[in-house]
C-alpha cells in the first residue's frame, strides 16, 4: 500500500465512524502534501527523518508513511481495522445495500462539503458505485455557500471533464434546490433542464404552518423538474448541531403528490437525520411512493453511512425495486427524463 492510499484510507475510515474532524483533516492533508512532492522527494526525507518538517505532516501521519514505503500495513491503519473502524455500522439492511448502484445526494468543497469533487467521486466510485449524483446546494442557502448559476454552470465543466476519466464510474450532475416559501425551486429553470438529477429541499422557514407547509411542498414535488424530495421532516435527532423537531405538513398529501409526479422520497441515511422517521416511511411504503436511499454525505467516510438508510428502509418493508439508487444509470436517467420506471419482473 503506498503512503497516499493508506492516509486517505485511514480519514476514509475516521470519517465514516464520525471521528473529530480535526483528526480526519490531518490525515486528508497528509495525503494530498504526499501527493504533490515530487518523484522521490518523500522517499529521501523519509530516510532523512525530515517528513515532519513539512507543512501538513505530523508525527503520526509521517509514522504512516514511513511504515507504508516499508511495505508494512501501517500501524495505526491497522489499529482501526482491528477496532472494528471498518465493521458494518447498523444491524440489517445488507440486501438493500448490496443491491445498490449509487446515492443521489452528496455534496464537495464547492458548497458546503469539505472535500473537492474528484475526491469525491474517487471515494464513491472506490466504495463500489457505478454512480453518484454531486448536489451542492443553490444559491438562496448562503450560509452553506450556495452555487450561484455562474458557479454552477463552471461545475458542469468540471465534472464533465472529470467524467472523461472515470469512465466506467460516472458522476451525474445535480443540485440539491432549496424550496422557496410558495413551493418554487431556487434555480434558474434552464439549468434545472441541463441537470440530471434534481434534489428538493427544504433549508428555511421549518416550522411554518402545517397548511402553509403542505402546500409549499406538494407544489415542489409536483414541479417537472423536481426528481427526489430530501429529508421531508428537516428533523435533527442528535449531532453538533443539536436537535430539531419535525416540520409539521400533511404527510399523506405530500407522498400521494409523489406518486402522482413521479418524484422520490428520500431515505436520508446521516446519523444526525435518519429521515424520514420510520412512522412516515410505513406510511410513505403504504402510498406507493418511490425511495432514494442516499447518504447526503459532505465527506468521502461518509457515503459509507448509505447502511443506516438500507436498515431503516429493510425494517419498514421498502420494496427494493421502488428504490431509485438501485437503477443502472441508464435507468435513473430515463426515470429523470423521461418519467420512465425500469420494469422488474
Amino acid at each position: 500500500m503506498d503512503p497516499v492510499t493508506a492516509l486517505r484510507r485511514i480519514a476514509f475510515l475516521l470519517e465514516r465512524t464520525q471521528a473529530p474532524t480535526y483528526r480526519v483533516k490531518a490525515f486528508r492533508t497528509a495525503a494530498d502534501v504526499i501527493a504533490d512532492m515530487a518523484d522521490g522527494e518523500v522517499g529521501k526525507r523519509a530516510a532523512a527523518g525530515s517528513l515532519e518538517s513539512v507543512r501538513g505532516i505530523g508525527p503520526k501521519t509521517a509514522q504512516v508513511v514511513v511504515e507504508a514505503l516499508a511495505g508494512e500495513e501501517p500501524r495505526y491503519l491497522r489499529r482501526l481495522e482491528e477496532e472494528g473502524a471498518a465493521a458494518p455500522l447498523a444491524e440489517g439492511g445488507e440486501r438493500l445495500r448490496a443491491a445498490l448502484r449509487g446515492d443521489c445526494h452528496l455534496h464537495s468543497d464547492w458548497s458546503d462539503g469539505g472535500s473537492p469533487i474528484e475526491e469525491m467521486g474517487r471515494a464513491a466510485a472506490g466504495i463500489g458505485h457505478e454512480w453518484a449524483v454531486l448536489t451542492d446546494h443553490s444559491p438562496r442557502l448562503t450560509v452553506a455557500n450556495g452555487l450561484s448559476p455562474e458557479r454552477l454552470r463552471r461545475q458542469l465543466d468540471v465534472v464533465a471533464e472529470a467524467n472523461e476519466r472515470w469512465a466506467p464510474f460516472r458522476l451525474l450532475t445535480g443540485i440539491e434546490c432549496d424550496i422557496l416559501e410558495d413551493g418554487s425551486l431556487d434555480q434558474e429553470e434552464e439549468l434545472l433542464e441541463r441537470l440530471d438529477v434534481v434534489v428538493v429541499s427544504v433549508h428555511s422557514k421549518l416550522r411554518m404552518d402545517a397548511a402553509a407547509m403542505t402546500r409549499r411542498m406538494v407544489a415542489a414535488v409536483r414541479n417537472p423538474h423536481a426528481d427526489v424530495l430530501g429529508h421531508c421532516t428537516g428533523r435533527l435527532v442528535t449531532g453538533g448541531r443539536g436537535k430539531r423537531p419535525e416540520s409539521e405538513f400533511d404527510a399523506d398529501e405530500v407522498f400521494a403528490a409523489c406518486v402522482e409526479s413521479g418524484t422520490a422520497v428520500e431515505i436520508n441515511s446521516r446519523p444526525e437525520r435518519l429521515d424520514p422517521p420510520r412512522r412516515l416511511l410505513r406510511r410513505a411504503v403504504e402510498a406507493g411512493v418511490l425511495f432514494s436511499i442516499d447518504t447526503d454525505a459532505h465527506a468521502p467516510g461518509q457515503l459509507d453511512w448509505q447502511v443506516f438508510g438500507c436498515a431503516r428502509a429493510q425494517e419498514c418493508g421498502v420494496p427494493a425495486e421502488r428504490v431509485v439508487t438501485t437503477w443502472t444509470r441508464e435507468e435513473l436517467l430515463a426515470w429523470t427524463r423521461e418519467g420512465r420506471i425500469p420494469a422488474r419482473g
